[in-house]
Parts: C-alpha cells; structure tokens; sequence
C-alpha cells in the first residue's frame, strides 16, 4: 500500500460519490448495462435472441469477474475483448450473442457519457449547494460597507455583501453552463466500426427503420433523449473539450473567490473558518494561513490546465477515429471532475464558515473615507457659498499632504482636520463629520444584493429545494 503511487484524488481530496463514478466497478458495469440494452433492442426487433438470454445478462450487471477479465486481458491485449469473455464465462447461455453487431467504442464511448452526465449532476448539485451558501452570506452582510479596490487600490466602497454577489454570480454563470451540457449529451449509440452501421445493415438485413429503432430504444434504457446525428467510430472528441472547458469555468469562479479571500485574510477583514485543533504554521504557533483557500487555488489551476488535453485530443483525431485518445482521455477527463469536485467540496465547506471582522472593516473604511468623500465635502462648502473651482485645487492639495503624513510619517488620515482648519470651506468638523457616513458611498449595493438574490439564488433554491444544505467534511 505504501509503496505505490496513490493519487491524491483518492487519498486526500475527492469524494467517495465522485470517485466511484471513475471507478472499475462503475465502468464496467455500466458496459454490461449497454450490452443488455443491446441484446433487448435487438430481439425485440426481431433477432434470434431470447428473454433467458437477456435476463441471464441481466442478472450478472454488477456481478463482475475482474480477475478473469484481467488474465483474459494479459492474453489478448483488448479490454473490450476481454470482458466480453468474462461475461460469457458468467452467461454461458447468453455468451453468442454478447456485444452482436457493435464496435468496442459501443460500450466506451456510451459509458464515457453517462459518466460524464452522472459526474456533471453530482457537479451541479454541489454547486448549487455553495450558491445557497454565499446567498445566505451575502444577506447578511449586505448593508456592511467595506473597501473596494480597482488595481488592488481603494477605490470606492461597496458592500462585503455585494462583494459576495460577484463571486455568486460567476458560479451562477457557470451552474448554467453545467445544465447546458447536461441536457445537450447525447449517446454515441450503435454506430459500427466507422460511423456507417453497416454491420446492422448485415443484421437487419437493410432494414433501416429497425437500425434506427435500436438507438431509440438504447437512449430509452439508459436515460437519453437521442444519440448524436452522426460519427466515426467514436463520439467527437470535441463533447469531451466542451465539458472540461465548462469546469475550467467552475475552477475559473473559485480560484477567483478564494484568492480574494485569501487577500482579505491578509486584510484581516474576511478569513476562512480554522478549525480549534488546527496548526496554521510548524514553526509560528501564531499563524492562521489560509490552506483551504490555498488548496482551491492549486487545484483550480490543474484543472484549468487540464482542459487543454481533451481540446488536443479532439484536434488530432484522424478521420473516422486513432486511438491517441485513449490513455489521455482516460486521466484527462477523470481527473478535471476529480478536481472539480475536491474544489466544491472545499467550498462548500469555507462558505459554510466564513468569519468577517466587522470592526477591522470599519477601521480600514475609515481610513480611506475622507478621500473618497472630497467630493460629498466640497458640494457641501458650495452650498454654503464656496467656489467649486478653488475647493477643488484645495482639495487635492490637502489630499497630497495627508497621504504624505500617513505613507511616509505613518500617522494617520489628517485630511479632515485639515479642511476643518481652512476658512475657505467655512465647515465645521461635526458638519463633515456628518457627511462621513460610510453606507452614504455604497450607491445601490443594498438593493443590488436584494435584486440578485431574489431574481437569481431564490429561483435556484425553489426548483432544487430537496438538495438544499449539504455539508462537506475535508479529510484534511
């Protein structure tokens, strides 16, 4: 056990729900699943196939025998080849007509997309999840004015819950992206060797109707709604570059939250829940680092590299189908849902515990205030008869000495009292002091948070009220 490569996937990070989705068991079952679908197809419409035959197969789906198939494989160097001679062994009576008229890309290929499809609900779900989790986050903060920063510099205030929106907002642009891809899959079908089924032109003696029923009554058993309209051998490659592009997109949202988390941490306004036994540092009791968000940045930078593999693969195949595919494809896609869901469930498990500092917020906005609000101050001396023009240069003067005082002398904010102390805005320092209302300078963000959550996040809560509050337990 220990000496051996262990993916970390298994060890450390993904779910046992996703990991049996890209396990033997799963894979190979779900051929034997499609070689039944087969078999039932094909003598209902007419070929010397029985009901034993059929529920024999049946009746062994998930009674693998990984052994036989694994020395059959040692022998004869085709998987596909070889569980159908497992199988048979299982299904004496059944062995003939096992895989009849279909290509090994018949089960691979079919397979391949149910466990995408199964792995993009698992995804979706999740997501889901952590959206109810940063709307409930994003109500309760959504009146808390806070900094916001263009070029990672102060810039105006916002609100910590309007800033949540714009992490919700992405992942809600990427939960649509998910339920495109799911509902668009479709199976490869039964197809044949290069796409043309002449072998069931042989079976059903030309009888096209019936060829095309077979497919139906596939996609039928195994849940879809059509096969695609037309293929080599294989699927297009491209289906596999769309759905690793649209965890790219997943990974894209969270490695953006959780570096601005990790800021924020730094900032000591925001951190991400520190359990009471954890170490933050071998060598500095004190520290609080942010692992977890650290580990979404990590892993959302795999999986965004490795949405390119699937994007070659899908350039490079020749004609009706090469078999180049195979090995990337196997580790390529597996891997990008994997990570995917390591990341969700760190998310969900952040999200669920997010600490704000609500007296570091105030302290830091009001560091900065004074020079965001020049402006609310000098209409304020206009009123009383100040000239606009001459405030304006005052103002910039004023607000170059005080940002002098605080960078290089590391004093704080005296902008304030310098105005105070210039008769030429003719203000008192309680008639500024009244301007100085931190949630006077969020513009909408309130009403932006209210408007986001009841258009977006309740509807999502409504149509998938029965998968609401999942929880996430890391392993470390």
């Amino acid at each position: 056990m220990y000496t051996n490569y262990e993916s970390p996937f298994g060890a450390r990070y993904a779910s046992e729900e996703m990991q049996f989705l890209f396990s033997a068991q799963k894979k190979f079952s779900t051929w034997r699943r499609l070689w039944v679908a087969l078999a039932r197809a094909e003598m209902k419409l007419g070929l010397p196939i029985t009901e034993e035959q059929v529920a024999e197969l049946e009746a062994k789906i998930d009674d693998i025998d990984f052994e036989t198939a694994k020395e059959r494989e040692k022998l004869v160097r085709h998987d596909v080849m070889s569980h159908v001679y497992a199988y048979g062994k299982q299904c004496p009576e059944a062995k003939g007509i096992i895989h009849l008229g279909a290509t090994s890309c018949y089960v691979g290929d079919n397979t391949d997309v149910i466990i995408m499809r199964d792995a993009l609900q698992v995804v979706r779900r999740k997501l889901i999840n952590v959206l109810d989790l940063l709307g409930n986050f994003a109500e309760e903060y959504k009146d808390l004015p806070c900094l916001a920063y263009t070029h990672l510099q102060p810039a105006q205030l916002t609100t910590v819950g309007k800033r949540a929106t714009l992490w919700a907002n992405e992942l809600v642009m990427d939960l649509q992206e998910v339920e495109y891809r799911i509902a668009n899959l479709k199976l490869l079908g039964s197809k044949g060797t290069t796409g043309t089924q002449a072998s069931f032109m042989e079976l059903f003696e030309g009888d096209t109707d019936k060829i095309k029923e077979v497919d139906k009554m596939i996609c039928g058993e195994l849940g879809f709604d059509g096969v695609v309209p037309v293929s080599g051998q294989t699927y297009s490659r491209k289906v596999d570059a769309q759905v690793l592009a649209t965890l790219s997109g997943i990974a894209q949202s969270c490695s953006k939250f959780s570096n601005d988390l990790r800021i924020l941490q730094n900032f000591k306004e925001m951190e991400e829940p520190f359990e009471k036994n954890q170490i933050g540092s071998s060598a500095m009791p004190y520290k609080r680092n942010p692992m977890r968000s650290e580990r979404i940045t990590s892993l959302a930078r795999y999986v965004m590299t490795d949405s390119l593999n699937p994007m070659f693969t899908s350039a490079t195949q020749w004609f009706e189908r090469t078999l180049d595919d195979s090995a990337n494809k196997r580790i390529s896609v597996a891997e990008g849902f994997l990570a995917i869901d390591s990341i969700l469930n760190i998310m969900l498990n952040v999200c669920d515990g997010l600490v704000v500092y609500p007296k570091v917020i105030e302290q830091r906005v009001l560091k900065e205030l004074p020079f965001m609000a020049t402006e609310n101050i000098m209409m304020t001396a206009v009123k009383k008869g100040g000239d606009r023009q001459e405030l304006h240069e005052k103002l910039r003067v004023h607000s170059i000495a005080a940002a002098k005082v605080v960078k290089e002398e590391g004093k704080e904010n005296d902008l304030i009292d310098r105005i105070c102390n210039d008769k030429s805005f003719n203000l008192t320092k309680e008639e500024i002091t009244a301007v100085l209302k931190p949630i006077n300078f969020v513009g909408r963000s309130v009403q932006q948070v209210e408007e986001f959550i009841s258009e977006y996040i309740t509807p999502i809560r409504n149509e998938n009220a029965d998968i609401l509050n999942e929880k996430a337990e890391l392993s470390v």
